[in-house]
């Protein structure tokens, strides 16, 4: 056996994270256990458990059980990238997802639960649905056929199935750039963000797949349009939720897909916030580096989101799975995790106050070099 293909304990080397990755699946299993609490003990507010775990529990976790800057030595790598448990562990989403989903549209239809028990668990569905699409993240960037289909179904709950085409095909190619929609801009609030890379995410993803559609002599009105086949599969899903539950549901629906998808888009807004790649004479950016990206190495965090905040090696490396994403002492580190900063970016003065500084750090005091706002790039030049 090659060094190369050597299995971990040949070379002394334990991954004391395996079998944390389990703890991923928390969130979609947290609407299970509200159920059960919430008949239990009458308590509605149980079914914000999942929101609870993801939010308030996920930051008190990062500051007890700290960062981890650990790397799988190269030796182990592809072997690592090879193992089942690992692939099983992000699968295992699905299942859970969408049962969770039946209960809660079971839940909505019933007319002995109370309506803010239902409002809180659009709140708790929402969240499940927006983890899904870090789920669906992780699958889309495989090349096995199946896996990407998966992922397309993880992204039919929120309705955002555009996703898989323009993550993988727009954003890794323009990522740090100001023609990306999905990188925030310095002085940039969530709130102008969010409307600008929910329909510029969509607008690119068309085009997309229109042109790849052209390419091959295809026409873009077909179910080989990758765009309308993974919105089909949310008409498709919604129909016969309704057909089910009846059309009643059909609101709830609505407003937790909102949600999921505003989870994804904050995560966007603080993954590239002011990160710029430099452009060349012709116009050329150069090739993404580790320093476009901002990385936390904060644990709990990390399992919950499979490894997402080392963003770095991600676009370094698109399809590498989660379990060998590395850190990079070069790349730009948050404060705090992902959990942390997402409720900041909520808050404008406080996001900005925590992070322009650290961009315009990042850029050696030269503000001229980070990607910004046209609309108040006036607040980080000098006259």
């Amino acid at each position: 056996m090659t060094a190369e293909a050597a299995p971990p304990r040949d070379l002394g080397w334990v991954d004391r994270k395996k079998y944390l990755w389990i703890l991923g699946l928390a969130v979609p299993a947290a609407p299970f256990a509200s159920y059960f609490l919430v008949e239990a003990t009458g308590w509605g507010v149980l079914w914000l458990l999942g929101p609870f775990l993801l939010m308030g529990l996920s930051p008190i976790l990062d500051t007890v059980f700290g960062k981890d800057e650990r790397n799988p030595p190269e030796a182990v790598m592809a072997w690592l990238e090879k193992q089942p448990y690992y692939r099983w562990c992000v699968r295992a989403y699905l299942p859970l997802q969408y049962g969770g989903l039946v209960l809660a549209c079971w839940t909505w239809s019933r007319d002995d639960v109370a309506g803010y028990e239902k409002a809180l668990l659009v709140l708790a569905t929402g969240a499940v649905g927006g983890i899904a699409i870090n789920a669906a993240h992780e699958l889309g960037h495989k090349s096995e056929a199946l896996e990407r289909w998966l992922s397309k179904i993880a992204l039919a709950q929120t309705a955002y199935g555009h996703f898989f085409v323009e993550h993988n095909r727009g954003h890794h190619v323009r990522v740090a750039t100001p023609e990306d929609p999905a990188s925030a801009r310095l002085g940039e609030s969530f709130y102008r963000f969010l409307p600008r890379t929910v329909v510029g995410s969509v607008r690119s993803a068309w085009r997309l797949e229109a042109r790849r559609l052209t390419r091959r002599g295809k026409g873009t009105w077909t179910f080989r349009n990758e765009v309308l086949n993974a919105w089909a599969m949310t008409v498709v899903l919604y129909a016969v939720l309704a057909g089910v539950f009846g059309a009643g549901i059909l609101p709830y629906l609505a407003v937790q897909a909102v949600i999921g998808f505003a989870a994804l888009e904050v995560v966007n807004y603080v993954e590239h916030y002011g990160l710029l790649r430099e452009q060349s004479p012709s116009g050329r950016y150069e090739r993404v580096q580790p320093r476009h990206s901002w990385n936390s190495d904060s644990l709990a965090s990390n399992i919950l989101l499979f490894h997402l905040q080392r963003h770095s090696d991600h676009h370094a490396h698109p399809a590498r799975p989660y379990q060998v994403l590395r850190h990079f002492d070069e790349a730009p580190e948050l404060p705090a995790g992902y959990a942390s900063m997402t409720r900041l970016a909520y808050i404008p003065p406080l996001w900005r106050r925590v992070m322009d500084h650290r961009v315009i750090a990042h850029y050696g005091g030269d503000s001229s070099r980070a990607n910004l706002d046209p609309a108040t790039r006036h607040r980080y030049l000098p006259a």
